[in-house]
């Protein structure tokens, strides 16, 4: 409790987020780009359709924003869940200690 209560600002700033949700949303992107690049080999009428109307450029922006979408929203649901716990303990404690006041009144 002690450590998320000092490190619970830092782990909610949205650039670190990025950055440490980043292979979370490499693990959904790199997937898709083996999927496309792999239509050579299986489809070539998908694959020639592909190369004439998708840009290489809106190929590689498309992967960057999901990357960065999954990375920020797995982490910021991550810190929303540890949040939600430290608050549920730091209730807990108040009302034990509560408890104890009133018992020793």
């Amino acid at each position: 409790m002690d450590f998320w209560a000092t490190h619970r600002d830092r782990e909610k700033r949205f650039f670190r987020q990025l950055l440490i949700g980043i292979p979370i949303g490499l693990l959904f992107s790199i997937p898709i780009l083996i999927l496309l690049f792999s239509g050579k080999l299986w489809y070539k009428r998908a694959d020639a359709v592909a190369n004439t109307q998708t840009s290489p450029v809106v190929l590689v922006v498309a992967v960057i924003i999901i990357t960065a979408f999954i990375a920020v929203f797995y982490k910021r649901q991550q810190w929303e869940m540890k949040e939600q716990q430290y608050q549920e303990l730091k209730n807990k404690e108040a009302k034990q200690s509560k408890l104890i006041e009133e018992k020793q009144q």
